[in-house]
């Protein structure tokens, strides 16, 4: 059983102040795709997947892409803090949009926003319930800004309507409904001043005028309390605040090695407990709760295996009432009685994981999803009182019935002895007893994740479903340098990109060979942001190791990658350097260039695809420009499709949907699974083909060439 409860508020809150650290090369668009769950997935029910057993590969119906890759029916359900309404997104005129209703009439609707290029895919209740707001970037350029639709009138205004600017949520407050702190670097690109947000009147007040630290924590009364900046270590320095004055020394430090394991993880309402999330002295990240008078920790819970991970919460008071640990798969331990209660009766309600993703203030009435790996995800209203579960939606009823496969979690031992915990789907029919290993090798694609620091995890993915679809094994693995595993795991990784976090996916690759899961000549590499950097890097230092390989945004050169880091990353920038290499000094520009698979393009000798979003801001064009320039010069065949109106991944269901359709049928002619035609499928999207039309099967007939 597994549970997550964060509100909308929170987890916009995240994505827009996510450390420079955890986001270098992530890839939010393509690694939600398809999905509507908000947390990783727990146990599969074998109920959900027996009848696939008679199917086999060749007759299981083609799942479309469209599908997969398209708009959810609905999606981000959310009910208003006082419980009479109920939101979420939904396609209006194909592109989604925030729709409400009341909560009486969940199957009604209308429609609130008139976005009409990019999907909103980050939404949240104001406070005080009176209005929505999201957030929105142009053409991918990750600079959010805020917008806000009043209930009543349904006027839209733009909070922070300036140019070249990412706005941060500092803080939101249970006792104080109608303001917000915000974050905003519009005087310096570098810093988020903190503003107050008057909800009710729009108006921003200058609080705090930044020129040196990278985020702040303010307390329920909406009270800056603490500053946070980067070491010359590369850890963190945490300063409390005091008066709108940050004090000259910090009260708590953390070194390089603890500083993507340990950070504060919020305050009680009465701001008397601060939370940290904390490895320090240890490997694994433990809850502890910080007295703020005496500085005092207690340690609420630790787990030898993982890092701790999500919390819920009190909304009143903020005190924690369970905790999360992910190892192979995401679990929930109840501190608060009652609502361990609540948990034990939606677990014999619901098969497979679910969450908690919206919550009323009285907290009587949640937003539960279900994910049950092998069906739809689908979406609840839970009354507490009455125990009572409301089918509010499903997110993508056109996969009823389709042959969607399980997940199987394995643990893969590297050459030097650390255990990758990693994820295996295989093709519809291919595997009779269920055992999680094939009756004999199939084709295989090793699909590694982005970040580097960041994970894959146990759960419905809609990557891992197509490509099982069209009769591919798919590999996942978490190498060293992922996080959730604990800091010697994570640091494990340091200084380490193209050397032994490459070793690690040739080891899962080979473990994949060895166990009769993967046919050895028919193996390939892809993955998005890091993992395109890994494609690059597979097919240019172990050239004969993969059939083919497919990058999206992956870098090519890491001196350039540093280089051109958006300017709120610059006070992080110590972090990059000594996990990567410092270009300033010679032995770590010497590093970063070996690293580098821009300067071995000429290795390449198997077929290679790569997109990219021209307003990548993270992974600039440049990074594609110059290898596919570099293997052209060489006499390389290579495809390279770029998106003039994406960033760093893509958002448009239309791109998302050719992209992947353009890939599998790339990757049909390169290891022979089965594939959807190509169709008309370029003509809704923005894609260019650049190079190599004739490399993938149809394409050049899908251009009318």
């Amino acid at each position: 059983m597994s549970a997550l409860s964060q509100s909308a508020l929170t987890k916009t809150t995240k994505l827009l102040a996510t450390t420079a650290a955890a986001a270098l090369l992530t890839l939010p668009a393509l690694t939600t795709a398809g999905t509507t769950a908000s947390a990783p997935a727990a146990d599969n029910h074998a109920a959900h997947n027996g009848h696939h057993m008679t199917t086999t590969a060749e007759n299981a119906p083609l799942i479309p892409r469209d599908a997969l890759f398209g708009n959810p029916t609905r999606a981000a359900g959310q009910i208003s803090p006082d419980g009479k309404m109920l939101s979420w997104l939904a396609p209006k005129d194909g592109v989604l949009n925030i729709w409400v209703t009341t909560r009486d009439k969940p199957n009604e609707g209308k429609v609130i926003t008139t976005s009409t290029d990019r999907p909103i895919r980050q939404y949240f209740w104001a406070p005080d319930g009176k209005s929505i707001m999201y957030v929105q970037d142009k053409g991918g350029d990750e600079n959010f800004l805020l917008y806000q639709i009043d209930l009543d009138t349904l006027e839209e205004k733009t909070v922070t309507p300036f140019e070249n600017t990412r706005i941060q949520i500092v803080g939101a407050s249970e006792t104080i409904k109608d303001k917000v702190l915000l974050g905003v670097n519009n005087r310096n690109p570098q810093f988020h001043d903190v503003h107050m947000l008057d909800i009710t009147t729009g108006e921003l007040t200058l609080v705090y005028e930044n020129n040196g630290y990278a985020g702040f924590m303010a307390d329920d009364t909406l009270t800056l309390r603490m500053a946070m900046r980067q070491n010359a270590e590369g850890g963190t320095d945490y300063f409390n605040i005091e008066n709108n004055e940050v004090s000259a020394e910090p009260f708590e430090t953390t070194a390089m090695e603890d500083s993507l394991t340990t950070a504060p993880a919020g305050y009680t309402t009465d701001g008397s407990i601060l939370y940290w999330l904390d490895s320090r002295g240890r490997n694994t990240a433990a809850l502890f709760a910080q007295d703020t008078a005496t500085g005092e920790k207690t340690l609420i819970a630790q787990d030898d295996k993982a890092d701790l991970g999500g919390t819920i919460r009190d909304p009143k008071t903020g005190v924690v009432e369970a905790y999360s640990v992910n190892y192979l798969q995401n679990k929930w331990t109840a501190i608060d009685e009652e609502l361990g209660a609540a948990l034990n009766w939606l677990d014999g309600k619901l098969d497979g994981d679910f969450g908690i993703s919206s919550r009323t203030d009285d907290d009587r009435t949640w937003i539960v999803w279900n994910d049950p790996l092998t069906a739809p995800s689908a979406t609840y209203i839970y009354d507490r009182d009455a125990e009572t579960l409301t089918p509010f939606y499903t997110s993508r009823p056109e996969l009823e019935g389709m042959p969607l496969q399980p997940m199987h979690p394995r643990e893969i031992t590297s050459r030097d002895g650390l255990t990758l915990p990693s994820y295996l789907t295989l093709p519809v029919g291919s595997d009779s007893d269920g055992d999680g290993t094939p009756d004999e090798a199939v084709p295989m694609v090793l699909l590694v994740h982005g970040g580097p620091w960041a994970r894959d995890s146990y759960g419905f993915n809609s990557i891992h479903q197509m490509l099982a679809n069209r009769g591919y094994a798919v590999l996942s693995v978490n190498f060293r340098g992922s996080t959730g595993f604990g800091k010697d795991f994570l640091n494990a990784g340091n200084m380490e990109w193209g050397l032994k976090m490459h070793d690690d996916l040739i080891d899962a690759t080979d473990w994949a060979i060895n166990e009769g899961v993967a046919l050895p000549d028919k193996v390939a590499i892809m993955g998005g942001s890091y993992g395109g950097y890994a494609t690059l890097a597979g097919l240019t230092f172990t050239p004969d190791k993969f059939a083919c390989g497919v990058d999206i945004v992956g870098p090519s050169n890491l001196e350039t990658l540093l280089e051109t880091i958006p300017p709120y990353w610059a006070p992080l920038v110590k972090m990059f350097h000594t996990r990567m290499g410092d270009p300033n000094t010679e032995e770590g520009l010497a590093l970063l260039k070996a690293a580098s698979p821009l300067y071995k393009a000429d290795q390449i000798v198997k077929p290679l695809l790569i997109a990219q979003g021209a307003n990548d801001p993270r992974v600039k064009q440049a990074e594609s420009d110059q290898i596919v320039g570099a293997m052209k010069e060489a006499g390389i065949p290579v495809t390279y499709v770029l998106y003039p109106d994406e960033g760093h991944g893509f958002a448009k269901p239309s791109n998302n949907i050719s992209f992947f359709a353009v890939a599998e049928n790339f990757l049909s002619e390169c290891i022979g699974g089965r594939s959807e035609p190509l169709g008309d499928v370029l003509a809704p999207s923005t894609a260019e083909i650049v190079e190599g039309a004739e490399h993938v099967k149809g394409l050049e007939d899908a251009l009318g060439g």
